[in-house]
């Protein structure tokens, strides 16, 4: 076989198991694992731990006051539970509703100087053996809290991812597409959990040991990220609880949720070079293999594959008119115009069924090519544009 094709091959391999073969060989050792140790008993907690939640808020007037409500009224002792918003740089009427509940602790300065400024800042307030971050835009569950703190029990688990759900009001197309893709997401971290550790928390909520965080830069975009990979870079693992879940709304529109994704996909170059310890296969080889196949495929090597699958399809089918590479070329053709039409569908927000795949998939990979030439020009900044979403009702 020429070298060329063996190429083909290689990279058709890395992209299958990229986005279908790692879940399933995780699911497959996890569901092995799981029957071995079926004897794994619940801790039950009776004396619940001090808990601080750190809310950064940028002008979120319109449901800051819900958050509140939400927030203190979680299933927790009260005298257990330390609230600390943040408002820096807010200009709307956020700070004088928060300013309503004395229970809470307001921090607010003028300058707005970004999302991971304000979480160092609001650090220095906590006393608390454990703390929770949530954006002011999610409402959590009743039991969240509690469902959090019961997994560090263990002693070994430095943090507790919570699940993030998208509310679906079939309002805006993209917002289904959004929640599906969730639901795929949510899989795969409950496959990391129960393998090693979640590989990077969802802002909306998650929960760490407070001695495990550790200061970084101010212009850091993915701060989420960077915190819970911390912990892991520490020695311990991070747990996943989808019974904990945030609930927010969908973007308003396509190119509200383009503004985010490529805001997103920025942070994530901006972090491969932040954090160097998760390529150290000796000192972390369970994290190691979990950020190649969970993050850096997905991120940086896919989406270049992509392209270079086509265009050697192309040149296959040139030297070789096999049915196979034939077949392979059609595929590939079907499967971008109904990416085409399902954006098409998108655009006049009408529901795109089951073209809701090819065009998120498709979406989201250009996203994050948008979001690489944002990073190496140096057009990413934790100022960023806030990407508008539907209001609760």
């Amino acid at each position: 076989m020429p070298v060329i094709e063996m190429v083909f091959w290689f990279f058709i391999f890395l992209v299958v198991y990229c986005y279908a073969g790692y879940g399933a060989f995780l699911f497959v050792f996890n569901s092995i694992k799981q029957k071995l140790n079926s004897q794994k008993k619940e801790s039950i907690i009776t004396d619940w731990p001090s808990v601080t939640f750190i809310i950064p808020v940028f002008d979120e007037e319109d449901i800051i006051e819900q958050k509140i409500e939400n927030t203190l009224s979680l299933n927790y002792p009260a005298n257990k539970l330390n609230v600390i918003f943040i408002t820096d740089g807010s200009r709307d009427g956020s700070v004088d509703v928060i300013k309503n509940y004395p229970d809470t602790l307001l921090l607010h300065m003028p300058e707005r100087r970004g999302k991971s400024a304000a979480i160092k800042r609001a650090m220095r307030y906590v006393k608390t053996q454990f703390v929770v971050f949530s954006d002011a835009n999610a409402i959590l569950n009743s039991d969240a809290l509690q469902l959090l703190m019961k997994h560090f029990a263990d002693s070994k688990v430095g943090g507790v991812a919570g699940e993030k759900k998208v509310m679906n009001k079939k309002l805006f197309a993209a917002g289904m597409a959004e929640g599906i893709y969730w639901r795929y997401e949510s899989f795969l971290k409950k496959q990391d959990a129960a393998f090693y550790s979640v590989v990077g928390a969802a802002g909306e909520l998650f929960a760490i040991r407070t001695h495990l965080f550790k200061s970084f830069d101010d212009s850091i975009i993915l701060d989420d990220f960077m915190i819970s990979v911390q912990v892991c870079l520490q020695g311990y693992r991070f747990a996943y609880e989808p019974g904990a879940y945030a609930i927010e709304t969908p973007s308003v529109s396509l190119g509200d949720e383009k503004l985010r994704k490529v805001r997103i996909a920025a942070g994530a170059y901006q972090t491969i070079s932040q954090l160097p310890g998760c390529f150290n296969m000796f000192k972390y080889p369970l994290l190691c293999f979990q950020y190649f196949s969970r993050r850096l495929l997905r991120w940086t090597v896919c989406p270049l594959l992509f392209v270079l699958i086509f265009f050697i399809n192309v040149y296959l089918l040139r030297i070789n008119a096999s049915a196979v590479y034939f077949y392979l070329m059609l595929g590939q053709i079907v499967f971008y115009i109904a990416a085409f039409f399902g954006w098409l569908t998108v655009k006049i927000n009408r529901n795109p069924g089951w073209l809701t795949i090819p065009f998120y998939f498709v979406f989201m990979n250009m996203c994050l090519y948008r979001g690489f030439f944002n990073f190496i020009s140096n057009k990413h900044t934790v100022l960023w544009k806030k990407s508008l979403r539907e209001a609760f009702q």
